[in-house]
């Protein structure tokens, strides 16, 4: 059983605001961390960075990815696309989720996508603004937003973001790409079927049995 640490993301999350969503502390019980970042260098040796932890601090994935992007609205939009495919392959269908961005526009277009899927109409309160370039990963962040049971996104300072470093010198993090794939559970009863020991086996059988996890490796775009 992995080491009990402490949970980094979690405290980053329950401190931070969530643009457009009120933040009471009821809401800050969620199952999993996603800490995404996303740089832009003119001479193409930009990056993404993702870091998911569960609410007991466990760390479920790490990645740092050498990316070439236009500029860093699309590194951003990408870096969080890459996170939430991940998450969803290794997380419940119904799992909560706490997003942790450093970009403004990002994090409330994410909390605007969901309360639009909570309204009749799927609106949001307010019109999105969406850079044009980064408009196909928007696309794949709104369906995975949609996926999970909960999920809303807080905006951190870049200082404090875990997956800054990672997105900003990937060449220096490589090694975390090597980690093994786990699909790590919250310490928590209602997650546990009665044989597993919080590392389910991967399966695609029964995705929407909240015991069935994914062990896939990362997606990309």
């Amino acid at each position: 059983m992995a080491a009990h640490c402490r949970p980094v993301l979690r405290n980053l999350f329950d401190d931070s605001p969530t643009p457009h969503i009120a933040h009471p502390p009821r809401t800050h019980r969620r199952d999993f961390y996603l800490a995404t970042d996303g740089s832009y260098r003119a001479d193409d040796a930009g990056g993404l960075g993702v870091v998911i932890e569960t609410r007991d601090g466990e760390r479920v994935a790490r990645l740092s990815v050498p990316d070439a992007v236009p500029d860093n609205n699309v590194a951003e939009y990408r870096a969080l696309h890459l996170g939430l495919d991940v998450l969803a392959a290794r997380a419940p269908r119904n799992a909560r989720v706490g997003v942790l961005i450093d970009h403004d526009d990002l994090a409330a277009n994410v909390n605007r996508a969901t309360l639009a899927t909570r309204g009749p109409d799927g609106r949001p309160p307010h019109p999105f603004r969406v850079p044009a370039e980064s408009a196909t990963h928007w696309r794949g962040i709104r369906a995975r937003v949609a996926g999970f049971g909960e999920l809303r996104a807080a905006r951190i300072d870049s200082a404090d973001n875990p997956a800054h470093p990672l997105a900003n010198t990937p060449d220096q993090y490589a090694h975390v790409n090597r980690e093994p794939d786990r699909c790590v559970l919250p310490r928590d009863e209602r997650w546990r079927a009665p044989d597993d020991d919080r590392y389910p086996p991967p399966s695609r059988a029964d995705r929407d049995r909240s015991n069935s996890f994914v062990g896939s490796g990362s997606a990309s775009d």
